[in-house]
């Protein structure tokens, strides 16, 4: 069954392009002009990924990601954004967007993001059957049940995003060796041969650090080598 893929983005021209190179690659798409149908759309038919632009009319591209989250909704969101501010993305990511692309961008790098999202989402929907049963992790006073998929820290249950699970779990897979912010996006993003902006890597390491370290500023568990990277500490 094909993917569906919902669009949010007030200008016809690119809503055009998107879905007939969306539908040349077997996707389905559906589309919204505003902020408000782009979010009962997202609601009512429940796509496989979302390209949610942040200007949009009525609301925007923010209020739409914080919506759907504050519902419970894990359908993927890549934002779609002509703006170049950090601090714009930054949010985005805050308000649990998994992915954002600057305008003007290439078709196919965008292909590659939307394929990559889709699989990491098919992943973590096939949960405890793509698991080793039983298996957990020790990491000292750091744990990880991967067949439940879900992380402790003395004993207590962590609430963690899928995407902080997922860092978590490489990293805590292979503790003491250093991965850069690319090797990140690669294994726990799936961007395969991935060379661009790496600030989602340092926002989801902030996340997870104020969950899991006694003190998020001075880090024992995530630490970062300067120059290099991040590994976990054990």
């Amino acid at each position: 069954m094909a993917k569906r893929i919902l669009i949010v983005e007030d200008e016809k021209n690119i809503v055009d392009i998107l879905s007939f190179n969306l539908g040349r690659e077997g996707y389905q798409t559906l589309e919204a002009y505003d902020g408000d149908a782009g979010l009962q759309l997202a609601l009512e038919q429940d796509p496989d990924l979302i390209l949610l632009d942040l200007m949009l009319p009525k609301r925007n591209g923010f209020d739409v990601c914080r919506s759907l989250r504050a519902q419970g909704r894990s359908t993927p969101v890549i934002m779609l954004t002509a703006r170049e501010e950090e601090t714009d993305k930054v949010l985005g990511l805050e308000l649990g967007a998994d992915d954002y692309i600057t305008k003007p961008f290439s078709m196919r790098e965008l292909l590659a993001r939307v394929k990559a999202n889709i699989r990491r989402s098919e992943m973590v929907a096939a949960g405890p059957a793509a698991q080793a049963a039983g298996q957990r992790v020790e990491l000292g006073r750091i744990s990880i049940d991967t067949e439940l998929m879900v992380a402790y820290k003395d004993g207590r249950a962590l609430e963690l995003t899928q995407r902080e699970y997922e860092l978590l779990k490489f990293l805590g897979s292979q503790r003491g060796k250093v991965f850069s912010r690319e090797a990140l996006m690669e294994h726990v993003w799936n961007y395969e041969g991935y060379v661009g902006d790496v600030r989602a890597v340092d926002v989801a390491v902030r996340r997870l650090r104020e969950k899991i370290e006694d003190d998020p500023a001075s880090p024992q568990f995530i630490v970062t080598r300067r120059g290099m990277g991040y590994f976990f500490n054990a």
